[in-house]
């Protein structure tokens, strides 16, 4: 390697090692601005304040173009007279009609009908056999000494209750009697087709029959003119650097007894409901927590890197 280069690289590596020394130093100069119990301070990193500009670009230029306009035809309608008009001789039919009437085909008459008797079924309980009483061979008796089991049995008078039976019987309850009874008489409906009206005639005239044609004549010829077509322009955004971010001067932070899981959980809570993608609402300080709250500060111009009571205040939380 050319040792002239190699000289030159290795000057700019010591400029700049020193000059970032020299930033470092000016960075942590001075103390925070009050040393009270439980608040703690560091310095943030701002965003560059950057400004959106517009300007208005040239998309396609302006030319002429050819159009033709159409010729204009007009129509008009007029009825032409095709068959004139005419009479003739129509024959009006007869007029029936069909009419009902009731024909006797039996006359009325009476007849005698026996009434059969009427008989009912009762029941009836008989005794078949009285109460009695006989004796009974019971099992022998725990009291019994006697090695033979047939000296152990004793003899019990039982009762015997008495047994009936239910029989039925059929009862005459009405003998019959006979009673007359009227047969109406019997009538035919039939129809039957009566002239309402003769047969007539009558003249009808037939109008004449027209028709009606279109006939289509030019109103104006087609002819062609040029178009301007004017040049088309596109307003673009931009952003410009107005103002270069830095360090802030000392910012109240939460100190880190105070950043427990439930302070997290409320900041990703926060930062979920504004829009910004935390992940799982656990509690941790994780990667995508700290990317969302980073691009949370960035665009609201809060000191960036750390949760400074600034971002809480932004989030809407209570410090």
């Amino acid at each position: 390697m050319n040792l002239k280069l190699l000289f030159s690289i290795s000057f700019g590596l010591f400029i700049s090692l020193s000059l970032s020394a020299q930033q470092n130093d000016a960075f942590f100069q001075g103390l925070p601005p009050t040393s009270e119990n439980g608040r703690c301070y560091a310095k943030c990193k701002l965003p560059d304040c950057r400004v959106a500009l517009t300007k208005t670009v040239l998309v396609k230029e302006g030319y002429t173009k050819k159009k033709t306009i159409p010729a204009v035809y007009e129509t008009s309608t007029k009825q032409v007279l095709i068959k004139e008009a005419t009479t003739k001789l129509v024959i009006i039919p007869a007029k029936y009609e069909t009419v009902t009437e009731q024909v006797l085909i039996q006359e009325a008459s009476t007849k005698i009908v026996q009434k059969a008797p009427r008989y009912q079924v009762t029941t009836e309980r008989v005794m078949l056999s009285a109460e009695h009483g006989k004796w009974v061979k019971k099992k022998r008796t725990p009291s019994c000494f006697s090695s033979n089991p047939e000296d152990c049995y004793v003899m019990c008078w039982e009762k015997i209750p008495a047994r009936y039976k239910t029989i039925e019987k059929r009862v005459l309850v009405d003998s019959g009697t006979s009673q007359v009874i009227e047969i109406p008489a019997q009538y035919k409906t039939i129809s039957k087709r009566v002239l309402r009206s003769p047969e007539t005639t009558k003249i009808v005239e037939i109008p004449a029959e027209y028709e009606t044609i279109t006939t289509r004549t030019l109103a104006s010829p087609a002819s062609t003119f040029e178009e301007l077509v004017p040049a088309k322009y596109e307003t673009i955004e931009y952003f410009v650097t107005a103002d270069q971010g830095g360090y802030t001067t000392w910012s109240e932070v939460l100190c880190q007894e105070k950043t427990t899981v439930g302070i997290v959980r409320k900041v990703q809570q926060a930062l979920t409901d504004k829009g910004y993608l935390v992940g799982s609402i656990d509690g941790v300080m994780g990667r995508q927590t700290k990317i969302a709250l980073e691009k949370f500060q960035q665009d609201k111009a809060l000191p960036i890197g750390n949760l400074n009571i600034k971002t809480l205040k932004a989030l809407g939380l209570d410090v």
